[in-house]
């Protein structure tokens, strides 16, 4: 896939996606150059993302690629991450998200290497996710595999986070900086209930207790 001639378009909004990759090294939820965060245009058929393999401290808006919703480049000098054709696919199936991220945060991809959900244990896993963190299917990158265990995982689902078997971790949201949020939120669980296992089996919450919590944090908690 060639990245076409720079012709700045959309030049704001790949500046601010640029600008909220600072987060996903900020909460150390990337290495090198792995990861990245996307966002849909408002009004176009057409969403924004890293350019693949460009180095984070190099990242400004013409590291940021604008691609069609079949994962085409349609402007930019950088060819779009190697998770382009996973991302377009979510965008094109689940239209109420505008934002996703991916990371290989240690804690979170040691569950995923495992194969296993994170339960609700936390509050704040009931606040952020509605329940556990699901596993998703084992996908191979490079085609819209990744984007169909998005889909078929997060799809009438609470929490805006999968766990991809033997992969890493995938997030949606209402917008890129929301899906930041979640990765980040998913990997500071994921290191929390880890670390409460070493000293013995975590208790559940209540699934009404969560439920009570999912609704309040949604729906109360912060400036309205």
């Amino acid at each position: 896939m060639t990245a076409p001639t720079e012709h700045g378009t959309h030049q704001t909004q790949r500046a601010h996606v640029a600008h909220l990759h600072s987060y996903l090294t900020r909460y150390e939820l990337v290495t090198w150059t792995s990861g990245n965060v996307s966002e849909r245009v408002p009004g176009e058929d057409l969403f924004v993302i890293k350019g693949s393999g460009v180095e984070y401290d190099q990242l400004t808006w013409e590291g940021i690629t604008v691609c069609d919703l079949d994962g085409n480049a349609v402007d930019g000098v950088r060819a779009p991450s190697s998770d382009t054709a996973a991302h377009a696919y979510v965008y094109r199936n689940m239209p109420e998200v505008n934002g996703q991220v991916h990371t290989h945060s240690t804690y979170a991809a040691a569950w995923a290497a495992r194969h296993e959900e994170i339960p609700c244990v936390l509050t704040a896993m009931a606040d952020e996710f509605g329940g556990p963190i699901p596993v998703g299917p084992f996908a191979l990158i490079g085609d819209d595999s990744i984007g169909q265990g998005i889909v078929a995982t997060l799809q009438g689902h609470r929490s805006p986070a999968v766990l991809m078997k033997n992969h890493g971790v995938f997030t949606i949201g209402p917008s890129a900086k929301a899906a930041v949020k979640a990765a980040v939120m998913t990997e500071d669980v994921a290191r929390t209930v880890h670390l409460s296992r070493q000293l013995g089996e975590p208790v559940p919450i209540a699934q009404a207790d969560i439920d009570s919590l999912y609704a309040r944090y949604q729906n109360v908690y912060g400036q309205r």
